[in-house]
């Protein structure tokens, strides 16, 4: 794969993820106690040995930016022509922000040119699953296509938030609509369409020639899947649909864009799962992440006092390095790196970020912590909506409440106290 060049998009602000996502980039958002959503992607690239990569990031990049630094930099070796370059805004070209996808990639056209690949493929950074694209860069290849899209069978429901396409028995692309109200299904079941999973290969010179001249147009969204390839289509272009094949070897083909904060919470929490829809333990197609130097989890304390139990212990769950659960109890839950469950607190059916720390007493329930949260004794969270949104917290139409790093939480003993000094109470 030395003549494919890779460029992956995680510049997006990721707004439906919020408070998640207030701090950091969308691809930087951790998953499943030890990795980011962004490592999905770069261990497909890696497994798949395509080992040149150029990152394009934009918005609240220094969180991503500092984990591709850590966990990814030593895949790569430079002096045999590997790398992954992580590349921000330059306005090259001029000076607005990347103004779609396409736009993205246009702006740095040059950086993509330098490289002289025959073929480049685009992705995007947010999304969830396994994938060899080596398999769909030999297919564009073989077919001899100026573009050739990833495609995915879903729900006609479902299809109203993706590009849809239509296709012939050569699987060539005769129609394409971008997020259509009426989504067309495909021929044999009416119930699911064929949907684009925002993957790309190009012929890298029409990818250039076709950059340019939707850069000239004022009425174009700079899309991919609103401009570029509808036009391609209508110009005669070839454009082909490759159908998903998926190395995570389940029943049924696994691919998530975890774009609001319930579908984050579903895909997360299913981790959890005796047989879980992804599989993380993998050998043969392992997903990497920045493995921390720190000590393995610790469960202490195993006593009853005056008839309360005093364990610590995790039932059903993943719990990651460093994290201690002292005296304090895990249900069905995701413990991150470093975290700290103190005695008789009790987790279950949430999400803990690296470095919480959950009070004495405290209960959590359906709760996602972001980093560093300190969750003060005898705090209960999850159990009361109308408290929980009084105290400020992201709770969503499903009940599951989200609290933002650098959240300081008052404990509810001191609340009463202030409540009760107030006039008139």
């Amino acid at each position: 794969m030395r003549d494919t060049l890779t460029v992956i998009l995680a510049g997006g602000r990721g707004s439906r993820l919020e408070p998640l996502t207030r701090d950091r980039a969308k691809p930087a958002v951790p998953f499943g106690g030890l990795y980011r959503i962004i490592d999905f992607v770069l261990s497909n690239c890696l497994n798949s040995d395509m080992r040149r990569l150029l990152l394009l990031t934009q918005y609240k990049a220094q969180s991503l930016d500092r984990h591709i630094n850590v966990a990814w930099r030593n895949y790569f070796c430079r002096e045999l022509g590997e790398f992954i370059d992580v590349v921000p805004p330059q306005q090259r070209i001029d000076d607005n922000w990347y103004q779609g996808t396409a736009d993205a990639v246009y702006q740095n056209i040059y950086a993509i040119e330098r490289e002289q690949p025959e073929d480049v493929v685009v992705l995007a950074g947010d999304h969830i699953y396994k994938m060899n694209y080596k398999t769909m860069v030999d297919f564009h290849r073989k077919t001899g296509s100026d573009i050739t899209v990833g495609a995915l069978r879903v729900g006609r429901d479902a299809a109203r938030e993706f590009g849809v396409m239509q296709v012939d028995l050569d699987n060539q692309i005769t129609g394409f609509q971008e997020k259509p109200d009426d989504p067309m299904p495909t021929p044999d079941d009416p119930d699911i369409c064929l949907a684009s999973m925002g993957i790309y290969v190009f012929n890298a010179r029409f990818l250039y020639e076709a950059l340019c001249a939707d850069a000239t147009r004022e009425d174009s969204d700079h899309d991919f899947g609103k401009n570029i390839i509808p036009g391609a289509i209508a110009d005669g272009f070839k454009v082909s649909a490759f159908p998903f094949l998926d190395e995570n070897r389940k029943r049924d083909a696994y691919w998530r864009d975890v774009g609001t904060i319930d579908a984050y919470y579903e895909a997360t929490m299913d981790l959890i799962d005796v047989d879980p829809l992804l599989n993380l333990y993998d050998q043969k197609w392992p997903v990497r992440a920045h493995q921390p130097m720190l000590p393995p989890p610790k469960f202490v304390f195993g006593s009853e006092s005056r008839g309360t139990t005093r364990r610590g212990q995790a039932l059903d769950s993943i719990v990651c390095q460093g994290a201690i659960l002292s005296g304090g109890s895990v249900a069905r839950s995701i413990i991150g790196p470093n975290v700290r469950v103190n005695s008789y607190a009790h987790v279950e059916d949430s999400i803990l970020f690296d470095e919480v720390v959950v009070g004495r007493r405290s209960r959590l329930k359906r709760v996602i912590v972001d980093k560093g949260v300190q969750i003060p004794p005898e705090t209960e969270i999850g159990y009361d909506r109308k408290a929980d949104l009084a105290r400020g917290f992201t709770v969503t139409d499903s009940g599951l409440v989200v609290i933002a790093r650098g959240e300081l939480i008052q404990s509810q003993s001191d609340q009463s106290e202030t409540l009760s000094a107030e006039p008139g109470l």
